[in-house]
This record gives C-alpha cells, structure tokens and sequence, in this order.
C-alpha cells in the first residue's frame, strides 16, 4: 500500500501531543527482533499463544533460499502451507500464527532446537536412533533413500566399500553420513581392518558445496543421499555417482521437535502425512525443486540474488543515514513491491517503495526522481523516518516499537495508529508495544491488512538477517576450504 501524502498525514496526526526528539537516533531493531529466538521449549498451545512456529532450517537450494528478497525452496513452500493448516485447525482470522524461518549451520539445528531457540527443525534430516536419543520426528516425509558414495577425478579406484578401509573421507560431523561411517568402521575393527579416518568438514558447507570440490579434485569423493548425488552429477563435471557403493539404505527423513510436545507433534503428523512425498502436493514439490529443477541457472548464474545484493546496498546506505536497520526497510520494499522498481499502483505510487509523488517532493522528504531506485529507497527510508521521528519518539516507546509503529504507519497513516494507541490503552493493552497489544486493535478495527503487512516485513526481515548472515559464513567458509 503506497504511503499517505505527508501533508495529509501529518495534518491528521498531529491532533496527538507531538513527542520530544530524543537525545540520540533511534537504534536499529535487529535486538528487539531476536527475541524471537529466546528460549521457548513449550507445546503448541504456547506456540498459539506467542503466535508464532520457528522453523529451523539451513540456507541454500533448494531447501530454502531467497531469490531477489523472495523466500523460496522445498521448506519454505510446505511449511507455508504448514501455517495456513495450523491456523485452520485453530480457527484463528486476523490474528495468525505466523511460520518464521530460522536458517542456523548444520550443528546447530538439533542444539537449537532442544535449548528451545525454534521449534521445529527442517532440513532434510534423516531418522536415526542418535537423533531420535535428543529430539522427536514427525513420521517419515519421504519414500526410503540411500546414503551412497560419489567420487570424483582425484580418487583413487574404488572396487567397493571395503576400499574405504585406511581412507581419509571428509563429512560434517552432525550429518548421518558420519553416524553411517561410524557404523562401517565398527565393522572394519571387527575384521581388523583399518578404520576410514573422518576428517570433519565444516558445518556451514552444504552437501553441494562438498561435491563441488570433489568435481573438480580438491576431495577425492564424499558421501551424500542418493537423490542429492543424482541431481548434482549433471551440473559437476567430474563426478561418478556410485550407486553401487551404499553406507545406509532404506533411511528416511522427517521433521524434528521437542521431546514431550504431543500436541506439535499430533498437528504436524497430520499435515506430513497428507502431504508427505508420494502425495499430490509432496511429488508437486520434488518435481518442481528436484527433478525439474534449473540448477545451472539457479546456482551457478546467480544473477538474481546479485541485483538483490546490489539493491541492498542502497537500504544499508540509506539505513545507516537514517539509523534504521537496513535490512528492515529491505523487507518493507519487498513487502510494498517485491523490490520491483517498475511497479506503479493504480493511485499513482512508484517503484520499490510504493511513494506517492506527493509524498517524495513534500519537504519533510524533498527527495527528486524516485523513478530512480537509488532515490526511490531514499526518499521511503526519509519517509519512514520522518514518521517514526516525529510520532514515536516518546521515551516510553523502545528502538523495535518505534519502527513497527512507523511500519504500521506507513501502511494506515500515522492518525490511524495513534488513535489505535489511545484504543489499546482503553483497553488494557500496552499503547507502547504492538505485537499482542495494538496489533489486536488494529485487527478488531482494521482487519488483516495492516497486521499481516507488519508481521509479513518482520518475517521477511528475520529471514534476510539471518540468510544473510548464513550465506556469507558459507561462502567464506568454502573458499577458507579451497585456499588452504
């Protein structure tokens, strides 16, 4: 929705006291949102309660990875699904709970997930009895794999897995794949056999990563799941798939949870198990993220998320000068345009932002040319600011609220939050907090639209801060690998 005039609002708004500034720029609301991950190790019904599920996941294709700020991939797309079922079963309307995904490293997710830093952990994990000792699975998502052997140019000749006797085989250390290499060394000591010596890999490296470097000889071979080894073989040259060379068969991959959530675990089940691989929706996903999929184009022509890149470059400059986190008002451009600077509304808003001429040449913002996107994300980011600075300044009011309320704001116009403040406070509510105070308001007196437009830019912000965060790590990590 294109932002109000500034005239207009601020015409309307300023029947509200106007706030003093404060002493120092607002701060950027990256805390305030990481309380999202403080620990809850409670059943759905605190779920419902706090409204929201955490989904633990690691970043990359084609689990789940954003494609010019958009989420995508196999996790991404059922566990959406996932939220729409949660809140049928609940019989919630404009008071949603929300699916957020937290992409953490491979070691992470089960330590994660038992400290109660999310709530379910999804990443393609196979069941086994190490696993099923800390946390609990859903029933099986998946038709039985195998975990099987790929080598590559650098490897010496393999008759069978009894050659892996005495070999050095590189893998991350909380994978099933070491679990499976444990297991084959029990038996090569029982037969007095050299153990393979397993040497870790680092956990932000994905199984891709791994085979990339043994396509082109920097390992000799890796260990993967069979259906991984199959759709990577086409893209690597260099690499030999062994199908005839297995670690672990008929293994099968499901969700994690908390142990003792049986109340998770009788809604997640259900949805598994209408929607698990085999099913309408779980063979849609397999063939458009697996089978069909373009890997070339997406993984190695990473065009897409480079203009994203570049884009947010822009949101840090302007963040910065403005003292908003920049990823914050990155998601906001997604959330009002899907950052596409062509797109114009029928009431005349442009670009990435959604600004109103009007609203960009007001001297409040006095930014020219927002067909440009440069200064289009500059004159948003001025705008918000400016409303965040001359009506949510009180002292009373924290560096989050501030900038949810200007959110809001941006989307209803600032006499419409205001008066949905004065409203909570009738009420009850905390009139300086919006989630689970004015939100509520503003569902009882608006609807969904401004309450889903707020919460849809705070998801998207926790998933660009962290797969930020994520894929930077892994990229750094991966060329750690190969320099050394």
């Amino acid at each position: 929705m294109a932002a109000e005039p500034v005239a207009a609002a601020t015409e309307a708004a300023d029947q509200a006291e106007e706030a003093p500034a404060p002493e120092e720029p607002a701060q950027p609301a990256a805390e305030g949102v990481m309380r999202l991950a403080t620990a809850f190790t409670g059943d759905l019904d605190g779920m419902d309660e706090r409204r929201r599920i955490r989904v633990l996941t690691v970043y990359g294709m084609p689990r789940y990875w954003l494609d010019e700020g958009q989420e995508r991939g196999i996790v991404y797309e059922f566990f959406h699904a996932f939220e729409d079922h949660v809140n049928e079963q609940l019989e919630k309307k404009h008071l949603r709970v929300n699916v957020i995904f937290v992409p953490v490293a491979r070691d992470q997710l089960l330590p994660w997930l038992v400290e109660g830093r999310g709530d379910i952990a999804a990443a393609g994990l196979t069941i086994t009895p190490e696993r099923q000792a800390l946390v609990d699975f859903s029933i099986p998502a998946s038709k039985p794999l195998s975990e099987i052997l790929v080598t590559g140019p650098s490897a010496p000749a393999v008759g069978s897995i009894d050659d892996l006797a005495g070999q050095e085989v590189y893998v991350r250390a909380s994978s099933s794949y070491y679990e499976s290499l444990e297991a084959l060394n029990e038996r090569f000591r029982a037969e007095g056999k050299p153990a393979v010596k397993l040497n870790p890999a680092n956990e932000l490296l994905e199984d891709e990563d791994i085979l990339e470097m043994v396509g082109v000889g920097l390992l000799p071979w890796a260990v993967v799941d069979d259906y991984k080894a199959e759709s990577w073989a086409p893209l690597f040259e260099g690499l030999t798939v062994r199908k005839d060379i297995v670690l672990r068969q008929g293994g099968q991959v499901g969700y994690a949870f908390r142990k003792n959530s049986p109340q998770l675990a009788a809604m997640l089940n259900a949805f598994v198990g209408k929607n698990e691989q085999g099913t309408l929706m779980g063979n849609l996903l397999i063939n458009r993220y697996i089978r069909d999929f373009d890997w070339a184009k997406n993984a190695l022509e990473d065009d897409d998320y480079q203009r994203f890149s570049n884009l947010v470059e822009y949101f840090r400059k302007y963040g910065d000068q403005y003292s908003f986190d920049y990823l914050l008002v990155a998601a906001q451009g997604y959330q009002e345009s899907q950052l596409d600077q062509s797109k114009r509304s029928n009431a005349g808003a442009v670009g990435i932002m959604q600004l109103l001429p009007d609203t960009a040449a007001d001297p409040n913002v006095g930014i020219p040319d927002i067909h440009d996107p440069e200064n289009n994300i500059h004159a948003g980011t001025k705008y918000i600011d400016f409303i965040r600075s001359r009506y949510f300044n009180e002292p009373g009011i924290d560096a989050l609220n501030r900038g949810l309320f200007a959110l809001a704001a941006y989307n209803a116009g600032p006499a419409r939050v205001q008066s949905l403040r004065k409203k909570a406070a009738e009420q009850g509510y905390d009139p300086n907090k919006w989630f689970d105070n004015v939100e509520i308001i503003a569902a009882q007196e608006i609807g969904r639209e401004t309450v889903q437009y707020v919460s849809n830019i705070l998801k998207y912000y926790v998933s660009y801060q962290l797969s930020v965060q994520q894929a930077e790590q892994r990229t750094q990590a991966q060329q750690a690998e190969q320099d050394g």
